[in-house]
């Protein structure tokens, strides 16, 4: 097989996807616009309550973490819906357990993020 010669005007094109890969996740999935929400205001939250730069770390880390479990869930269904657009015990299983990974990811964000800003609500109320 040919290689292709190297080219910034391919390179951009293939940010270009991406970004059209972002525009499908955001307007077609459901669960991708909750999840942009909450991003929302836990950034938000993170200027409020001015964190550190180590807890700014792992608050972006948390969310790319779970918008990157959302998009591999979002592709798989697609991919399992084209194979198989009928239901299928092999289809459920493969779409149940890429669901488990974005559960598994909110999740665990969401204990990162009570460790974070449970301490300062804590002094906010008290």
């Amino acid at each position: 097989m040919k290689q292709k010669k190297f080219s910034f005007k391919s390179r951009l094109n293939s940010f270009k996807y991406s970004f059209d890969g972002f525009k499908t996740f955001f307007s077609d999935e459901h669960n991708a616009r909750i999840h942009l929400f909450i991003a929302v205001v836990v950034v938000l939250s993170g200027f409020y309550f001015k964190l550190s730069d180590i807890e700014w770390i792992f608050i972006i880390l948390c969310i790319a973490f779970v918008l990157f479990a959302e998009l591999l869930n979002s592709s798989i269904e697609n991919i399992a819906d084209f194979i198989s657009p009928e239901k299928h015990p092999n289809i459920k299983k493969i779409k149940d357990l890429a669901a488990a990974a974005v559960l598994t990811s909110a999740i665990s964000s969401v204990i990162t993020g009570i460790i974070i800003f449970f301490p300062k609500l804590k002094i906010l109320i008290l």
